[in-house]
């Protein structure tokens, strides 16, 4: 019975992709409307995408096989919705992310923070959560935890020993008065005789204090005291680096998947919705929501792992030889990087200058530059215009300044006559996850699908007594219901489930779209409590001797802070911001197709 158990558990992907369409079967051919093909179509992909029996991209691939099939749309207007106006967005931001991790930007950024920060606990705990928050709006979270885990295992290993060495320094000069040590001891216990005839009691008390002074003594459990010390800093430096790089992917619409999904769900949903998300919109709300959420998880951590010792955790202005000798092994770390080349300030460059179109696109209180030169008969540029502009000059811009004479050799000895440019197609090609481009399309095409069958619209009915709860309420507990399920499925595939109904829904209650959906986006990313919950909580268990029940047991805490937050931000500037309290002309606007 064991082995046959084993052997249904080791090819239980082969079963779930057979057995899963087969059991679905009776809901098309009992039902045979549209509404209910198009949900076989999405349980299928639901299943698939939860249990990950195929690749995640390869069962977005099912909406060009399905929905034709199922009269549901014509192929070629599914295939259509596989490259959006948002994929163009999220590929010019991993061009430059690609570009930034390719010349190790981001690490010269890391080492610099960190040397203004300082070394104490505290101080260098916040310290990785602002580089890693930071890094993290701008190159993908599983990256920026993969570059910062190993420095700062480093830093912490560093300490450790220069902990231990001053340790031992201490325990030698303590040995060098041990006779005038035992002295004072014998001392003690003659005055303890004279007062008292020594009984068993005493005799014992004396041992045990004779024992405990001993420097053998104190050094051992000083030593021990110091691993359990380092042992709580390896698991909360390693949780809050993969915190904080999961909660600043949210501040920015390039900085995760969910944000871009919920950006292209939007556009399709609502085709006249005048560009209401776009990369300053969305800044303006989700960065002061993930600052703050940043904040608190700091409180939380150090709550968990350091105490609240403010003196000993941030230092409060004393230096000791031990923070000096742990500063300057971190400041030799980086004096080993070299200066900053032409290749490393002409990404830099590019990389400003994007972040600044993008701000000054559309900024919603005046005209925009794309407004004011090409926008005014209608949106004809976006911000994936401007990402892919700006990207295409890492293909353009050589690698070194030009110059007379040769540029050294190759890796294979040969002389280079000419520098590559700032990007190869070669690297490119290794470091671009195409998988999400796909990904991305599946789910517009079941936003689409449902849509044109209806079910959309019948869900949206289906859910109209929920008109009787508050708004509020409704944002809270479906916050809570994405947050759960994203603990189990990959926060892309959650979003990509979740949105259409969500916005079927708000029609249906007379909500603001974004009212449900923007939280709910946010809420997706807040996967904390398991290690196969997001990329950066599984490197993050890899890393820091980390058990499940430490993450869990943080973790939850964190969910509650992140649900609590942002619903605070959608109901307070969220709701100033995009006028949440009046249902939005383009609501009513639907797509009549490509």
């Amino acid at each position: 019975m064991a082995s046959w158990l084993k052997w249904l558990w080791y090819h239980r992907n082969y079963i779930i992709i057979v057995v899963t369409p087969l059991a679905l079967l009776p809901l098309p051919l009992i039902i045979p409307t549209s509404e209910a093909r198009c949900g076989y179509a999405i349980i299928l992909m639901a299943l698939y995408w939860c249990t990950e029996c195929m690749p995640l991209a390869v069962t977005a691939l099912l909406p060009v096989i399905l929905f034709p099939m199922m009269g549901i749309m014509k192929a070629g207007d599914v295939s259509i919705e596989y490259l959006k106006d948002s994929n163009m967005l999220f590929i010019g931001g991993l061009l430059v992310a690609i570009a930034v991790e390719h010349w190790s930007l981001h690490k010269r950024i890391a080492l610099r923070v960190l040397l203004l920060v300082g070394v104490r606990p505290a101080r260098l705990m916040l310290g990785f959560m602002i580089v890693s928050f930071f890094l993290s709006m701008w190159i993908s979270n599983s990256a920026t935890t993969a570059m910062m885990l190993p420095i700062a295992q480093a830093v912490l290993q560093q300490l450790k020993a220069t902990e231990a060495r001053a340790d031992e320094r201490d325990f030698q000069a303590a040995a060098e008065d041990n006779h005038a040590f035992e002295l004072e001891i014998t001392q003690t216990k003659e005055e303890k005789m004279e007062e008292k005839q020594p009984d068993t009691k005493v005799q014992l008390e004396d041992e045990e204090y004779e024992d405990e002074c001993r420097p053998e003594s104190l050094q051992e459990s000083k030593r021990k005291a110091m691993e359990m010390k380092y042992q709580l800093l390896t698991k909360g430096m390693s949780l809050c680096v993969c915190y904080s790089a999961s909660i600043g992917g949210t501040a920015t619409l390039t900085g995760t998947t969910p944000n871009i999904i919920l950006k292209g769900q939007i556009d399709k949903l609502f085709p006249g919705n005048d560009d209401v998300i776009n990369f300053a919109s969305w800044f303006g709300f989700a960065f002061p929501n993930a600052v703050l959420m940043l904040v608190l998880t700091f409180l939380w951590l150090q709550f968990v792992f350091l105490g609240f010792n403010m003196k000993k955790s941030f230092g409060c202005g004393i230096k000791s030889d031990r923070d000096k000798e742990a500063y300057a092994v971190m400041k030799q770390e980086c004096n080993k990087m070299e200066r900053m080349p032409f290749a490393e300030w002409a990404v830099l460059t590019i990389f400003v200058l994007l972040v600044a179109l993008w701000f000054t696109r559309e900024p919603g209180f005046i005209d925009g530059w794309a407004t004011v030169l090409f926008n005014k008969g209608g949106l004809f540029v976006s911000d994936g215009t401007v990402a892919i502009l700006m990207s295409m000059l890492f293909f353009v811009i050589p690698s070194q300044m030009p110059k007379r004479g040769g540029y050294g050799n190759n890796a294979e000895g040969e002389t280079v006559n000419a520098p590559s440019t700032l990007l190869t197609w070669q690297v490119v090609h290794e470091q671009m996850p195409w998988h999400i481009i796909l990904l991305l399309g599946g789910g517009y095409a079941l936003a689409a699908g449902s849509e044109e069958s209806g079910l959309s619209k019948l869900l949206g009915d289906s859910l109209a007594p929920l008109q009787q709860i508050p708004p509020y309420a409704i944002s809270l507990l479906l916050c809570m219901l994405v947050a759960t399920f994203t603990e189990c499925s990959s926060n892309t595939a959650t979003t990509t489930l979740f949105l259409p109904i969500l916005a079927s829904m708000a029609i249906a209650i007379k909500i603001h779209p974004l009212y449900v959906m923007i939280p709910c986006t946010i809420a997706a990313s807040l996967a904390f409590m398991l290690p196969v919950a997001t990329p950066p909580n599984a490197i993050a268990f890899s890393f820091g001797k980390l058990k499940v029940m430490d993450m869990v047991k943080t973790g939850f805490v964190l969910n509650v802070i992140g649900i609590l937050t942002v619903n605070l931000g959608i109901n307070t500037w969220g709701h100033a911001m995009f006028d949440l309290g009046t249902i939005p002309h383009w609501v009513n606007i639907t797509n009549s197709g490509p």
